[in-house]
């Protein structure tokens, strides 16, 4: 390497490339497939189409990736050694879409929120670093604590059961069914004066169901967590970590092992197969899903803002507004191919920042040569119908883990950057945008009587939390966020 080659632009030998390259894919690869796996089981997809959904994630994490990085003309990319990845803070609001709408119609209806969201933010990116002031840790940390709080209900009901299906809480009692069946032929026999069942009458399920919670599920879920705390203790350097994944791959082994996991779906999996755009068909465009998602994609990018002035701190690269712009504008662009390609919004991944701080490598391309990797992995249907096989409560025991992780990242935000004791009204902003944020999850039936079209924008407890704490900062501290601050934040949160 010459004087003149930053350790930012050094192109490392490809063996090296492709291990460091490696390191990063699996670092984050936990959290990837996070998202597909949830929304595909939300919207109560088949099997084959939630392992679309993981191809699909993985494939276009790599292109924005390789985007990122690399750069692609002045416009798009930070040029710093970023992973992007699927961001959890979408999460909440398309899981209210598709569980008010499963199946393609929901998955239509969450594209077209995303592209959408996708062209505004592009737009709207180089006006985020004037918005700084807006976010600073006070409202950051509470917004990643909620979005950390609202994930492990998800991470939760992996472990014990779905609230809807098979492995529900409560079933139907069978008698009652055979009971309904035999009024209902009795009422549509001729000549009979049983009167007809009114239309839309159904069971509510009464009887509990020996599915919940079973204890061979709660024990393969206790085992992963133990795998997971294990790997982190005792595991050194990269090894701990990819904590997560190695206790996502001992379950499945153990899974395996108790004929909880089958691989008949994998069998029959081809080895490649292309990425279609628009898989589902063509994408719905409803306004009001799209302002709830470009209030995400406000979040994503002011967050995004702090990661890549951490990085450039780290890598010895000045962010200026155009390079700034051009970052923040490829999650836009991220996002709008997320879309087109059946999957979701993008972000830069804090635990791979995290990375380049614990190994000192600098190089942009070891995460170009990740992206080529990732683009790699999501053209391999046989690798994402693997991991849609993993049983539920596999992944509960690391979502406990994963989640919970995003809400500890939130109070090291707030425990490290935010003055309580001088200031109490953080108190209250922290304190009232939790609760906010609480309200769809104790109380999801609060907007019953409340305009329907609003529903989607007040169905995310994230999205609640968000317009409340950055409220009632404005109200209590006025407009006093900084640069400097943000970065603050990140840098307490990337690992």
């Amino acid at each position: 390497m010459t004087d003149k080659v930053k350790p930012v632009d050094e192109i490392l030998p490809v063996p090296q490339l492709f291990t460091l390259g490696l390191q990063h894919v699996l670092v984050m690869y936990a959290g990837a497939i996070a998202v597909p796996l949830i929304i595909g089981r939300v919207l109560q997809l088949e099997p084959k189409d939630v392992s679309f959904l993981i191809s699909a994630d993985l494939f276009v994490c790599g292109l924005v990736t390789i985007i990122q990085s690399f750069g692609m003309t002045r416009y798009f990319g930070i040029q710093m050694p970023v992973m992007m990845g699927v961001t959890f803070a979408s999460v909440g609001p398309m899981i209210a879409i598709g569980a008010a709408n499963p199946g393609y119609e929901g998955a239509r209806m969450i594209f077209g929120a995303i592209i959408g969201a996708g062209i505004i933010a592009m737009l709207i990116a180089p006006l985020v670093a004037k918005m700084l002031r807006f976010f600073p840790p006070v409202v950051t940390g509470t917004i990643i604590l909620v979005i950390g709080v609202t994930l492990m209900k998800i991470g939760i009901n992996w472990i014990f059961g779905l609230p809807v299906g098979p492995t529900a809480v409560k079933t139907l009692n069978p008698d009652h069914v055979a009971w309904l069946k035999q009024v209902g032929d009795m009422a549509a026999a001729a000549g009979s004066t049983v009167p007809e069942l009114p239309k839309g009458l159904s069971l509510v399920p009464t009887v509990p169901n020996p599915k919940y919670a079973s204890l061979d599920d709660i024990a393969v879920s206790a085992v992963v967590l133990g795998a997971v705390l294990c790997f982190a203790k005792f595991g050194k350097g990269f090894i701990s970590n990819i904590a997560v994944l190695l206790g996502i791959i001992v379950g499945g082994v153990l899974a395996a092992a108790l004929g909880m996991m089958h691989f008949g779906n994998v069998a029959g999996a081809s080895w490649f197969a292309l990425i279609t755009p628009m898989h589902f068909g063509f994408p719905i465009f409803d306004p009001v899903m799209i302002i709830t998602m470009v209030l995400v994609m406000i979040v994503v990018m002011i967050e995004s803002t702090g990661m890549f002035l951490a990085l450039g701190d780290m890598t010895g690269r000045e962010i200026t507004p155009k390079r700034l712009a051009a970052g923040l504008r490829t999650d836009g662009l991220g996002t709008l191919l997320g879309g087109i390609f059946n999957t979701f919004p993008y972000t830069s991944f804090s635990q791979n920042v995290g990375l380049v701080g614990v190994t000192g490598i600098k190089s942009r391309y070891i995460c170009v040569a990740g992206g080529v990797i990732l683009m790699a992995l999501g053209l391999v249907p046989k690798m994402a119908v693997l991991v849609e096989a993993l049983p539920t409560t596999v992944l509960g025991g690391a979502g406990l883990v994963m989640f919970g992780m995003v809400a500890a990242t939130g109070i090291r935000i707030l425990a490290s950057g935010v003055d309580f004791a001088r200031n109490r009204y953080n108190l209250f902003i922290v304190a009232v945008s939790l609760g906010f944020g609480m309200i769809p999850l104790v109380a999801p039936d609060f907007k019953m009587w409340l305009p329907h079209a609003i529903h989607p924008l007040i169905e995310s407890g994230i999205l609640l939390a968000t317009i409340a704490a950055v409220a009632l900062n404005v109200f209590f501290n006025g407009a006093k966020g900084t640069a400097e601050e943000l970065q603050a934040a990140a840098a307490v949160a990337d690992h």
